[in-house]
């Protein structure tokens, strides 16, 4: 059984606007050499312009409040969301995400670079994307696209590393997004 969207589809250019409730990011650390902990962030917003015809001309821009992350635990949430971590409090931050490049890299593959703002430091970040698939939602028959990424960050690039090296400094991310042409 084939799919609605596959990676055959190549997708018309323009703009699409991410699709909160199917956009999300995932994002795993050490725990003091014990354990993986994983954490998870829904509701992301952006969007992605695109040509196929001219990959390097593509742009990305996401953005999603602090208070959106999630770990698996309550209390772990409001110590991430404490004094130690993100002091998140009165107004609530927000962390964007905007390209300043991005390069072809093999089939359905690209490197997606940008600028990452977090606790007000911006520093540049690369992203390893990968097609997922184009075509129509067979619900909305709204033009879609997918896409999946993994990247990389240190925590105290953005003047969070508390605890490190207990807690690691590197953060890992798998991102997936799927996206809706605009009109």
């Amino acid at each position: 059984m084939q799919r609605p969207g596959n990676d055959d589809t190549v997708p018309t250019a323009g703009t699409y606007a991410f699709d909160p409730a199917h956009s999300q990011i995932v994002y795993s650390y050490n725990h003091m050499g014990f354990s993986t902990s994983h954490g998870f962030v829904n509701g992301v917003e952006g969007t992605i312009t695109l040509d196929p015809a001219d990959i390097a001309s593509a742009t990305v821009e996401a953005s999603f409040p602090l208070d959106a992350l999630r770990t698996i635990d309550a209390e772990l949430d409001q110590h991430v969301m404490g004094p130690d971590f993100f002091n998140v409090s009165g107004d609530v931050p927000v962390v964007t995400f905007t390209s300043t490049s991005v390069e072809a890299d093999g089939d359905n593959e690209a490197r997606v670079t940008g600028d990452l703002t977090l606790n007000g430091v911006t520093k540049p970040v690369v992203l390893e994307v990968e097609f997922e698939g184009a075509g129509l939602d067979p619900m909305t028959q709204a033009e879609t696209v997918g896409f999946s990424a993994e990247a990389e960050i240190l925590r105290s690039d953005f003047n969070l590393g508390a605890f490190a090296p207990a807690v690691s400094d590197e953060v890992e991310f798998e991102i997936n997004v799927e996206a809706k042409k605009d009109g």
